[in-house]
């Protein structure tokens, strides 16, 4: 494929209005390989050359090497490097010497673990004597396959929940398993960041208690993208001292990573050559990857398209369909989505015909960002900035398998972040990874693992003190007074009947779970929600969406913790206006930032929610507002803040500038940029403006979990950094007054219902923002 000619096709293009601000050229890498000390196993290696690989790169004879010497790793290489030899091969090798070993393989989706058991199975080779049994456990696995693999399976491929709920509490009937357990390999580590990542943290901690139990002291394999921190976050994952692999000896074609800004949606801005600057509303990034998908397509470029949520998946496979339909309908054909929600079949099909090229353009949720085979393509589109550095390497690392050139494009959407980097467009190129962060000890995580520990295994007092982290003992002796569990003689034992991992949810912290009925289909079940979400998203005559279609909230009912929902055809969405206060419980740390104050601590937020809004798809106009009589919650958690010196609110004052509304400003910036210094979601972090904490307008910005997660802690640790930044993007932004791309609230996922979406709202003063931070950062 010739990249430099394909971008000429595009700038043809009637859509096409200098849309291009950056094109990066990658380099290619040459292929780097190694001898394993001591070889092979001839048996694996005959398999090896079954698949066309003779020799193995540097990263991969490194990880075997360590690996066979008892260590744990964790190897950290590009997308498509040959991670998964790293752990399939000793694996292999083990069950050829020893028939009744053991392994437990955890992905962070069922559809990973199917693929990754087919990739296994190659292994198999009974006349050399290769032969093993390997099989999924998960939701999805039939019971007279669940009682085979249990009694006979060599490896368990598995999730964290089925681990978790499944086998754990059920350890005395994988009795065989955890005695004769060699391995543990954990693939897609970094994925396992924040509340997820803490939970399983604590789900291997329990494991490592049933290993001990049964006698066995399985070794950690693990695989992860490029992070910050890989080792470290390894280690808090597993709980053992990890060996860093990052030697990638794979081979890279070269790349073009194009940064593609749409355009104003002012015609003041049209024919203008740094239009990429101006500031307001911008042509929707759906509509943009529609046209660039529909026109590589048509030249036979087999290309994927990456967005945040299932609907946009879905958006632009019609759109691209429609587009295509008129020229061909083999083209037409030939474009597809791939997404949760669909039947495991549907999924396996597409990603055959990804692999066959009879699907030459998919759009996709985060799902195909993990490594499921599906070839090699030439053109990836990244629709918004994923979030992190690690997921936009990962999803461009789609593109360009193996030494042909290929094409990355960024489209951005029309957020502070996205603005940014289409600003300071090598900034992408030049940044490190974000560290991913994780609170195993969070006793609000911790107390539902403490639970199932005990009713799992007695726990003697000495171990009280060391598995959990330091809060175990107060955990305990409240689930004591609860009834939950007995102490005696120095063992805690579990003293009731319940079955305590079907009350823990992974992905959220414990605490009160609303479950979302769908009257009209029997009180069918479609969805639950933790408490502090469900009250702001399933409020009485909320609008709640979910698979693509708009559910309207007849009524929530706090006592039995329920939302009844009834399938409606809906115009619109609605938003809460929450009003929030803070009160400062604890300071763990001050210190001062050009002047400022600044802090952390424990903190409690209150937030309210008196009325919401009804916002209309496609143009966001206001249907108007409705009142509501819900109850305060408060969340106990950290925060750290900052509150500008005297002398610049003095100067601010002088010129009639409101220091709230400058703070405001900046507060809707600083949850934007967050994710580029630590590894969190926008959903992650809180902003609350205050004045009566420090008896001066300060800004806080806390963690949205019981006893945080240490995204507050983080971004305190790099205050200089963020607010460099925060005042770049308000500089940077070419509106007047302040718009979505920098002091306002940016379109929230969600609410990209159509290829036209733009937004509008309140604006803070950017006039405020920017001369604060200029007097603070300099200009």
């Amino acid at each position: 494929m010739d990249v430099e000619e394909l971008l000429q096709r595009v700038k043809s293009q009637d859509f096409y209005s200098r849309q291009v601000v950056h094109v990066e050229e990658i380099p290619a890498r040459e292929a780097v390989y190694k001898e394993v000390p001591g070889g092979i196993h001839p048996s694996v290696r005959a398999a090896l050359a079954k698949e066309g690989i003779e020799r193995l790169y540097g990263h991969q004879a490194d990880a075997i090497e360590q690996v066979r010497q008892g260590r744990n790793v964790v190897i950290v290489t590009s997308t498509a490097s040959g991670k998964t030899l790293c752990y399939n091969i000793p694996v292999v090798e083990t069950l050829v010497e020893d028939s009744l070993a053991t392994m437990f393989f955890i992905y962070p989706t069922k559809a990973l673990a199917q693929d990754q058991l087919r990739g296994l199975g190659k292994f198999q080779l009974p006349e050399r004597g290769v032969e093993f049994l390997a099989g999924t456990y998960d939701g999805d696995t039939p019971q007279n396959l669940r009682r085979k693999l249990r009694d006979g399976a060599n490896v368990i491929l598995t999730n964290p929940d089925m681990l978790h709920q499944g086998i754990l509490p059920q350890h005395a009937r994988w009795n065989r398993v955890f005695t004769h357990l060699k391995y543990v390999v954990i693939d897609e580590v970094h994925a396992y960041r924040g509340v997820f990542g803490s939970h399983l943290a604590n789900v291997l901690r329990r494991l490592a208690r049933i290993c001990r139990h049964y006698g066995s002291s399985p070794q950690f394999i693990c695989s992860s993208a490029t992070i910050a921190n890989p080792k470290e976050h390894a280690e808090r994952i597993t709980g053992q001292p990890m060996e860093l692999i990052t030697n990638d000896g794979s081979p890279r074609g070269p790349k073009r990573f194009v940064l593609w800004n749409p355009p104003p949606l002012e015609t003041a801005a049209r024919g203008r050559s740094d239009s990429w600057r101006v500031g307001g509303d911008r042509r929707s990034p759906l509509w943009e990857a529609v046209h660039l998908m529909t026109n590589l397509v048509k030249g036979g470029v087999q290309t994927i398209a990456f967005v945040r949520t299932r609907l946009a998946a879905e958006l632009i496979f019609k759109n691209c369909r429609d587009l295509l339909r008129p020229v061909s309908r083999r083209l037409a054909r030939s474009v597809h989505a791939y997404r949760g929600g669909y039947l495991p079949e549907e999924r396996r099909d597409i990603e055959r015909r990804l692999v066959s090229k009879d699907i030459l353009g998919v759009s996709s949720t985060n799902a195909l960002e993990l490594g499921i085979d599906i070839g090699s393509l030439d053109a990836c589109i990244l629709v918004g900035y994923p979030g992190t550095v690690a997921s936009l390497w990962q999803q461009a690392g789609r593109a360009g398998r193996g030494q042909d050139e290929s094409v990355v494009f960024l489209v951005a959407q029309n957020s502070p972040m996205d603005q940014y980097l289409m600003t300071y467009n090598g900034y992408i190129f030049a940044q490190s990874p974000e560290h991913a962060v994780v609170d195993p000890e969070n006793p609000h995580v911790a107390v539902g693992h403490v639970r199932c520990a005990v009713h799992e295994l007695p726990m003697s007092d000495r171990e009280a003190q060391e598995a959990f982290g330091p809060y175990t003992q107060v955990i305990l002796e409240l689930l004591e007074e609860d009834g939950s569990v007995r102490h005696i003689e120095n063992h805690w034992y579990w003293a009731c009947s319940e079955y305590p991992a079907a009350e823990v949810n992974l992905r959220n912290i414990a605490g009160p779970v609303y479950t979302i009925q769908d009257e009209a289909d029997g009180e069918k079940v479609i969805g639950t929600m933790d408490e502090m979400s469900a009250l702001s998203q399933l409020h009485d005559h909320a609008v709640y969406l979910h698979g693509a279609e708009t559910y309207f909230v007849e009524k929530l009912d706090l006592e039995q913790k329920i939302a009844l929902v009834q399938r409606r055809d809906l115009d619109y969405y609605t938003q809460a206006v929450q009003t929030s206060q803070i009160r400062i419980d604890e300071v763990e740390e001050e210190g001062e930032w050009q002047g400022a104050q600044i802090g952390f601590g424990d903190v409690t937020v209150t937030t309210s929610i008196p009325m919401f809004k009804k916002i209309r798809f496609h143009s966001r106009d206001s249907l108007g507002f409705e009142k509501l009589e819900l109850p305060p919650q408060e969340l106990e958690t950290v925060a750290m803040w900052f509150a500008p010196p005297e002398s610049v609110v003095k100067q601010m004052m002088e010129r009639k500038m409101v220091v709230s509304e400058g703070l405001i400003g900046i507060a809707n910036v600083f949850v934007e940029v967050a994710p580029f210094f630590v590894m969190c979601d926008t959903r992650d972090v809180g902003t609350v403006v205050n004045s009566s904490c420090l008896n001066r307008d300060a800004l806080f910005l806390h963690d949205r979990y019981p006893g945080g997660m240490g995204y507050a802690r983080r971004c305190m640790e790099r205050t200089d950094e963020i607010m460099h930044t925060i005042h770049a993007v308000i500089r940077e932004c070419g509106c007047e007054d302040g718009c979505p791309s920098c002091v306002g609230s940016a379109v929230p996922s969600y609410a990209m219902r159509d290829l036209d979406s733009a937004v509008r709202g309140r604006i803070p003063d950017k006039a405020a923002a920017l001369f604060l931070l200029d007097l603070m950062v300099g200009v």
